[in-house]
């Protein structure tokens, strides 16, 4: 095998995929390695931009996936540490995907809705807590 190192793919299918990358010479014929493929969208607007990710095969639980040398159209390799921690973060679950965003301390949340309710009705009616 050879040595490993993030890259992304032009396929010729027009695809754009972002992996980790090891190439390996197969009797003198290229056979791409690719771990935990994804594909790397970005949306950009007025006021941010946003990356969407998701992975480049949706059904198969495989991690690696092997591609020959004639369906890809080039190869980058990516050096940029924040693309490159990113992508980490993703494969770590530490991004939110589909939209949704876990609740922290830090948004806000400090209570439940029943419990939100219990002290405003309190207040609202001037018992003091003991």
């Amino acid at each position: 095998m050879g040595e490993e190192f993030y890259a992304v793919i032009k396929l010729i299918s027009g695809e754009e995929i972002f992996s980790l990358v090891c190439i390996d010479e197969n009797n003198g014929d290229p056979i791409i390695v690719l771990q935990n493929p994804v594909i790397m969208k970005i949306i950009e607007n007025n006021f941010s931009t946003i990356v969407k990710v998701k992975p480049w095969m949706e059904i198969p639980d495989d991690d690696f996936y092997v591609i020959k040398n004639d369906k890809i159209i080039t190869i980058t390799e990516v050096k940029n540490k924040q693309t490159i921690n990113f992508y980490k973060k993703y494969l770590n679950d530490e991004i939110p995907t589909e939209g949704k965003v876990k609740i922290s301390d830090k948004m806000g949340y400090i209570s439940t809705v029943n419990d939100a309710r219990k002290k405003l009705e309190k207040i609202f009616k001037g018992i003091k807590d003991s």
